[in-house]
């Protein structure tokens, strides 16, 4: 038998392999046991356990976040069921659904985010880009949860913004990410407080609160996937534990790094990122303010198809409540049979369709059409980009992830 002999037997793990010593004449006169430490197997099995148990933690986590909005939206609903004549109350309604789906949204986002970046599937679109404009597009989608909780944001930052090379969109991303953490995990009236520093060559954000902080065993750990720290059964602060280990992925991708501190519990915590600074220095022009977006020009003739009766149906509603005509269709063969006799200014397709997916109908809407040139618009639940160029390739003008926002939609049409 093997062992360690600077280690207590006690400490280590031995498989053992029993085999009878068998004599000439074929009678056994003993056992012969051969040990094999196994310690790293069991370390291995070890946290193989301690994935799965995260894992279910997480999808309970993920079902949780998931209801919690639901229970809105399910309320509001049937509000507006009984209060079909009460102008305000039903725009109240709607503000509330329409505000639990974007939670929704974000949600869903931020997992298929989490599965690029893991897979190595984002690309980044890299330019110049104003650490300056970063901020502030971050704080002000941070803004409204700060406010809500009555804490303080200091923020720190030096007159002429240094430039880094990167995708403008993910960097926003980061720091969102971060300030949303900040703000949960800080009791209300809490501080916060995010500066910007830069040296020849790095570009720093450092984003500090005076919350829960983060426990000692825990800090190793906290950029790992479906990461938190223990929560009460409430669950107040939210989350699915994704949002750090998104930040560190799109940071690396930059070629950066994170790095997160704090003293332990209640001590508060702090998170900075690092990314290499832009080598031409010369400060470029704030990012624009979005435009107001703009409405349909005309009346349009417009076709919907998709299989899910309910959200083909809101669709036309919205669209014809704009002006525009609409027929719905849910079989897409019916919806060739339709287009012969009657063809529309544009199509919205859905993807996940019967028999026929809407990449195939597209083509032979296209073939159809001899010579015009109608609008093909993929309204689909596939987000991925290999799904977005398949769907090009099909002959979709326009390519729309559901749940699509009515109003971009409109201002698509015109």
């Amino acid at each position: 038998m093997r062992r360690d002999p600077d280690a207590p037997l006690s400490l280590r793990y031995l498989d053992f392999v029993y085999q009878p010593i068998i004599e000439a004449d074929g009678n056994v006169s003993g056992i012969f046991v051969q040990g094999d430490d196994v310690t790293e197997r069991k370390h291995a099995e070890d946290e193989l356990l301690e994935a799965d148990r995260r894992k279910d933690e997480f999808l309970a986590m993920l079902a949780h976040e998931l209801r919690n909005p639901l229970a809105p939206i399910s309320a509001a609903a049937q509000l507006l069921q009984m209060a079909a004549h009460d102008e305000g109350r039903v725009r109240a309604a709607s503000d509330i659904i329409a505000r639990q789906v974007q939670h929704m949204t974000g949600l869903v986002d931020d997992l298929l985010d989490v599965s690029r970046v893991s897979r190595g599937e984002v690309q980044l679109v890299r330019q110049p880009v104003d650490t300056g404009t970063v901020l502030a597009a971050a704080i002000e989608q941070v803004r409204p949860l700060i406010e809500a909780r009555q804490q303080h944001l200091d923020v720190q930052q030096p007159v002429q913004s240094p430039l880094v090379s990167g995708d403008r969109k993910r960097l926003v991303q980061v720091l969102v990410n971060l300030l949303n953490n900040a703000a949960r995990y800080t009791q209300p009236g809490g501080r916060l407080t995010i500066r910007l520093e830069s040296s020849d060559d790095h570009v720093t954000w450092t984003v500090r609160d005076n919350g829960i902080g983060i426990e000692s065993n825990l800090l190793p750990h906290v950029f790992d996937l479906f990461t938190q720290a223990e929560r009460s059964a409430d669950r107040s602060q939210g989350g699915l534990g994704i949002g750090l280990s998104l930040v560190r992925g799109i940071v690396e991708l930059h070629g950066g790094h994170v790095e997160a501190r704090s003293d332990g519990a209640h001590c508060g915590s702090e998170f900075s990122v690092s990314l290499p600074r832009h080598g031409d220095s010369t400060p470029i022009a704030r990012h624009p303010e979005p435009a107001d977006k703009p409405s349909s020009a005309r009346p349009l003739h417009i076709m919907i198809v998709d299989d899910n009766q309910d959200a083909a149906t809101t669709m036309a509603l919205c669209l014809r409540d704009a002006g525009h005509t609409v027929d719905v269709e849910a079989d897409p063969r019916r919806a060739l049979e339709h287009n012969a006799r009657q063809p529309a200014d544009v199509y919205l397709l859905d993807i996940g369709l019967p028999e026929m997916d809407g990449n195939e109908l597209a083509r032979r809407i296209r073939a159809q059409s001899q010579g015009r040139q109608p609008a093909l618009i993929a309204i689909t639940g596939y987000g991925q980009a290999a799904n977005r160029q398949t769907a090009m390739e099909a002959g979709f003008d326009h390519y729309l992830v559901k749940p699509v926002d009515v109003q971009t939609l409109i201002g698509l049409l015109g």
